[in-house]
């Protein structure tokens, strides 16, 4: 089953990809080696700042395009990754795996259709 794992977290407290210490880059490094020797990632990326998001809509046939996250809120979605596990249990294992957890939230969600 496939499930989107959705990383939350304090844009603030998020180091930046350039300046990562040894020690974060190899925590993440590990996971992901674990992963996919698991067989169990499918893929998985870092977002840019909230500075860099577009939100588009749609009003009365109109496309209407705001710079920015659409909520404004201090938390926001910071990456994401794809894993395809045997269930919910295990893809909550990984979650809890992932670095993210220590800074914000991961949410575990599966994909409609499979």
């Amino acid at each position: 089953m496939k499930y989107l794992l959705i990383h939350v977290a304090d844009e603030t407290r998020q180091p930046d990809p350039d300046d990562l210490d040894g020690k974060a880059a190899l925590v993440l490094a590990d996971w992901i080696e674990e992963m996919v020797e698991r067989g169990v990632l499918v893929h998985g990326d870092r977002l840019r700042p909230v500075s860099d998001a577009t939100t588009v809509g749609v009003n009365g046939g109109e496309v209407v395009v705001f710079d920015g996250p659409f909520a404004e809120t201090k938390e926001q979605i910071a990456g994401y990754d794809v894993i395809d596990c045997a269930d919910l249990d295990e893809a909550i294992e990984i979650a809890a795996k992932h670095p993210t957890a220590l800074i914000g939230r991961i949410e575990v969600r599966p994909f409609w259709f499979q």
